[in-house]
């Protein structure tokens, strides 16, 4: 099994989490974004990271990956996740939540907005209701952590960083402790090692 991945890219990063947990052994190939291996190409002529090619079957969505993961082996009942509830999460953090961490991480691409009201409308549409599910409970949905968590977490990570002071002054401290809990854990540590880049 072969897994084309970027060090850094939240995408690949929750991926990478999901197939650790899972125990699968893979081939990491680190590619380099501006250079695309041709091998990662030809498997997903879409270009973006996470690629895992299992045999002949190419999983190129990082979601899928996770899915495929926890499929094969679930140690701790990742999948008890309620569906709607964790589909509801998952639309929220990749759809209206990765437009504005975009706009907020790179506000020189869009000059036209105030990045004080994108960071107003980040706490609105996500940090805010996930300070409420986490002011009851440890993980988003409950007290056992499940592949929600994992889906989320770099993005709130990467979020964090933008601006790490703004971050610490927010209100909301059980996102801000849970960010912490996940930065700490073995399973991050351990999908985050340097890899020298792969070459066809």
């Amino acid at each position: 099994m072969i897994l084309y991945s970027y060090r850094r890219c939240p995408y690949a990063m929750r991926a990478r989490m999901a197939l650790r947990y899972a125990g699968i052994d893979v081939e990491h190939r680190e590619i380099e974004l501006r250079n695309k291996p041709q091998s990662m190409l030809l498997a997903s002529p879409k270009g973006t990271v996470p690629v895992l090619c299992i045999g002949d079957v190419v999983l190129d969505e990082s979601l899928d990956i996770m899915r495929w993961a926890i499929s094969q082996s679930d140690p701790d009942g990742w999948r008890s996740a309620d569906d709607a509830i964790a589909q509801a999460w998952i639309e929220k953090n990749d759809g209206p939540f990765k437009v504005l961490l975009d706009q907020y991480k790179y506000p020189n691409r869009f000059p036209e907005l105030d990045t004080e009201a994108v960071l107003n409308e980040i706490l609105q549409i996500m940090l805010l209701p996930m300070e409420k599910s986490l002011q009851n409970s440890q993980y988003l949905l409950g007290e056992k952590m499940t592949w929600v968590d994992i889906a989320i977490f770099p993005f709130i990570r990467q979020f964090s960083m933008v601006d790490l002071k703004k971050f610490d002054d927010l209100p909301i401290p059980a996102v801000k402790k849970w960010l912490a809990q996940l930065l700490e854990s073995e399973l991050f540590h351990s999908v985050m090692h340097k890899h020298p880049v792969w070459r066809d």
